[in-house]
């Protein structure tokens, strides 16, 4: 089996730029999640140390062990709608997390616009373009609106009534997004790679910078 963990012996380089990247902006995902719903009169994930970038925290060590032998990982932290604000502090709070993904994804791109017109070290060109195309695909395969997904974070929060579903279809939609997940990766990153040449290519002509 090609598990992920292989390429420590055959690219170190890349796969630990990959665990840097992945676990910097799940963390910062998931801290964002945690700041804005104290900002918005929830204090459950302050009050039980959400607001770090510790991945022991904010991912969790068996998280943390899929992420090196698999590649893939995922953070959460608790929140309480009841607590919050308005009616519309859900939706700010699940959109919190895919906004920073896609915040990043512009300051990496930035990087690589600057990696690219400096001619920076290859391992700096590595790091900002596993770094940009990760995000996006964060933002995106995040939005889509289904449970437990932020999409459906959002989509709940501005129109609660579509919340009235039964535990059947949340598992239904689990099942169905694990199944997408592994059989669209290729597609998902490729998608990915395609926002990112062409955020790059609008950077470098907006800018004026050349290769």
């Amino acid at each position: 089996m090609n598990l992920f963990i292989n390429k420590l012996g055959t690219n170190p380089e890349q796969f630990f730029i990959w665990i840097l990247v992945v676990v910097f902006s799940i963390c910062c995902h998931e801290y964002a999640h945690a700041q804005v719903a104290l900002w918005q009169g929830d204090p459950t994930a302050a009050d039980k140390g959400h607001l770090t970038l510790n991945p022991l925290k904010q991912m969790g060590v068996f998280s943390l062990i899929m992420l090196a032998f698999i590649g893939i990982a995922w953070g959460a932290v608790p929140v309480n709608p009841n607590r919050m604000r308005h009616k519309y502090s859900r939706a700010l709070v699940a959109f919190a997390g895919p906004l920073t993904n896609l915040i990043l994804f512009i300051l990496f791109c930035i990087g690589i616009t600057l990696s690219l017109h400096f001619n920076f070290k290859d391992s700096a060109k590595m790091l900002f373009q596993i770094g940009a195309i990760l995000n996006i695909v964060l933002f995106m395969f995040n939005m889509v609106p289904v449970p437990p997904l932020d999409g459906w974070g959002v989509l709940t929060g501005l129109y609660p009534k579509i919340s009235l579903h039964n535990s059947e279809f949340a598992k239904g939609a689990v099942l169905c997004i694990m199944l997408l997940v592994f059989i669209s990766f290729s597609y998902i990153f490729a998608a990915g790679n395609f926002l990112t040449i062409n955020m790059v290519r609008a950077m470098l002509t907006i800018t004026g910078l050349q290769q």
